[in-house]
């Protein structure tokens, strides 16, 4: 198989996918075998397998070998995330952290090729005490880097579907994960299935296909919460303004009279939530002081392009499939949002909402923390994709 998108060349010198590849040949550049060790400590590493072995209930196929032609020595192949092959029906690929890599050795082989073929290839020494070496990297970095924005330059950068794929940009940032990629693989061919049989409660096509059309629908996110915004949204246009705190409630109050007593009081919570990070997104600089969020529906939608990129990592559906999906999805997204930065507050308002009614405001503290710090992310770091995509 060949691999992803190495070879795309600006005036005739190769492209690094994403920033992992471009800090990897630095660091080989550099000469330091400790810096590759580091990164690679940090980096989601894969192996290539085949989709038969993958679904042998409880058995791992063993790490395969290759044969490098320089030196005529054994190496164990491993790819990192910029430059896995396209989607493949019958081939998947499995994630391996350094540490599992040196615990899991083959006891004849001396040499780690990662990306081997390719501009940003590295052959590391793996030999017994290197292995203790990637042992304690491993355990130093605590494995790899999540909260970063990572970008496949040979992946969508223009057009409708980027600007679906970056609706699940926050997901992306939150793992770590390239957001702008329908491929082999979202994280691993099992790690995506887990995924999608928890929380989603996917185990099969069919499945997979309800709740993403759940999703479309805007029916999973709290309905309590999206009646209340709903209710201030109608107000406001009767009135020509965003209504008070005192007209919102009593509006609320009476949209839920009829409603029984826990809908009433989750209406009243949830009104009281969203005015407390309402508050706190002004003061922290990130909703206007005029701002205010009107629908949680990015939530959904958001949600719903992570769930496209994972059942297609299940192999629960194909690329032309998925693509079709993502381009509903930013069809949505634009019906109702007028912005990125909005899309974003949507998104991040739901997020924090529903872990305060899970958990409690102090619980919450951790997760606005860093929902906030996502949303400055997407919103101000120049390679974003909410700063170089258009909205509509």
């Amino acid at each position: 198989m060949t691999t992803g998108s190495w070879a795309t060349a600006v005036g005739g010198g190769a492209v690094a996918p994403t920033e992992i590849e471009r800090a990897l040949s630095a660091a080989v550049a550099g000469g330091s075998a400790d810096a590759v060790v580091e990164l690679l400590a940090r980096t989601r590493l894969y192996v290539l397998v085949a989709r038969l072995h993958a679904d042998i209930p409880g058995w791992t196929a063993p790490l395969s070998t290759i044969r490098d032609e320089a030196s005529r020595r054994a190496c164990v192949p491993v790819l990192t995330p910029g430059m896995l092959p396209p989607w493949h029906p019958e081939w998947v690929f499995r994630e391996v952290s350094l540490g599992e890599l040196a615990r899991t050795w083959p006891y004849d082989v001396r040499r780690l090729a990662v990306n081997h073929g390719t501009p940003y290839a590295a052959v590391v020494d793996a030999r017994p005490k290197c292995l203790k070496a990637w042992l304690r990297a491993d355990e130093r970095t605590g494995g790899h880097d999540h909260g970063v924005l990572l970008t496949d330059s040979g992946g969508p950068l223009h057009g409708p579907l980027a600007q679906g794929l970056a609706l699940g940009a926050h997901l992306a940032v939150t793992n770590g994960l390239i957001w702008n990629r329908l491929g082999a693989a979202y994280e691993d061919y099992a790690g995506d299935r887990a995924r999608l049989r928890s929380p989603w409660g996917i185990q099969h096509r069919a499945e997979y296909r309800d709740r993403l059309a759940s999703l479309m629908k805007n029916q999973l996110v709290g309905r309590a919460q999206e009646a209340v915004l709903r209710t201030r949204h109608t107000l406001a246009a009767r009135l020509g303004r965003t209504p008070t705190r005192e007209e919102w409630a009593e509006a609320v109050g009476r949209a839920f009279a009829a409603r029984d007593a826990d809908d009433r009081a989750l209406a009243e919570r949830s009104l009281r939530h969203i005015t407390r990070y309402e508050d706190r997104l002004r003061a922290d600089g990130a909703l206007a002081p005029d701002g205010r969020v009107d629908t949680l529906a990015a939530f959904d939608l958001g949600r719903a392009v992570n769930v496209v990129r994972l059942a297609l990592g299940a192999r629960y559906t194909d690329p032309h499939e998925a693509e079709q999906d993502v381009l509903r999805l930013g069809e949505l997204a634009r019906a109702a949002y007028t912005s990125w930065a909005d899309f974003s507050l949507g998104y991040l308002m739901a997020r924090i909402v529903h872990w305060a009614e899970d958990d409690g405001p102090e619980a919450a503290e951790g997760t606005y923390r860093q929902s906030l710090a996502e949303h400055r992310i997407l919103t101000q770091e120049p390679t974003s994709p909410y700063r170089n995509l258009p909205w509509s």
